[in-house]
């Protein structure tokens, strides 16, 4: 099921309220769109998650962009066009409403609004900023693949499709955090990023240390 919340908050409060109320067992997956992809032939397709990306050569990926209004106080315009810019936003003005409120209106991509946007618009502004959005069309844009391979196999569950930019600081962070998570073996495991065969980022979990001073034990 692909479904929509307020916010991470929200998200967290629904997915504990299914477990405890109906007693399910829930994976939940980071939130995605879908992007029209042309390949070199003109062949057209709608891509909606990372494992339908197709591997031939590509044309043009577009995506889905949205028009979003923010209203602020004025204090916190700085920290707000950070913000956007840091999401590939396009600043489309910004009105003073009275001294100490502001709005500003901006062109961003869906793909980085549906994430966390929201939950960092109200880290950043204390809680004082609103948002409204709607559908914009789509736009082309330089994204790519990223693909996280443990020792040397691909695991879709951790693929994404990010932008070209930002691929490099994507393999980084996943590789980082799954060396945290992915207990140590009797081997090494290797963890990498990687764009189609390139490899952008790598980790290693390191196998597990014998303990050669421990006294051996052959039985009775």
């Amino acid at each position: 099921f692909r479904c929509g919340f307020l916010g991470l908050l929200h998200l967290e409060i629904t997915r504990e309220r299914l477990e405890r109320e109906f007693d399910l067992a829930l994976i939940s997956t980071a939130p995605s769109v879908s992007y029209d992809v042309t390949l070199e032939d003109n062949t057209e397709t709608v891509v909606t998650n990372p494992s339908e990306f197709p591997e031939g050569k590509i044309k043009e990926i577009r995506e889905p962009m949205v028009s979003a209004t923010i209203l602020a106080p004025s204090d916190f315009v700085g920290a707000i066009m950070e913000l956007c810019q840091s999401k590939r936003g396009q600043m489309g003005g910004m009105d003073y409403l009275s001294e100490d409120r502001v709005e500003l209106r901006y062109r961003l991509p869906l793909a980085e609004i549906v994430l966390d946007f929201f939950d960092q618009l109200k880290s950043k502004t204390k809680g004082y900023a609103s948002l409204d959005w709607k559908a914009d069309g789509q736009e082309a844009a330089d994204l790519v693949k990223v693909d996280v391979l443990l020792q040397g196999e691909r695991v879709d569950a951790f693929s994404a499709i990010t932008h070209k930019d930002k691929a490099y600081s994507y393999g980084v962070m996943m590789a980082g955090k799954l060396k945290d998570l992915i207990p140590r073996q009797q081997y090494e495991v290797p963890i990498q990023a990687a764009i189609g065969s390139r490899i952008i980022a790598r980790e290693n979990i390191r196998a597990m240390r014998k303990d050669v001073l421990s006294k051996c034990y052959g039985g009775d």
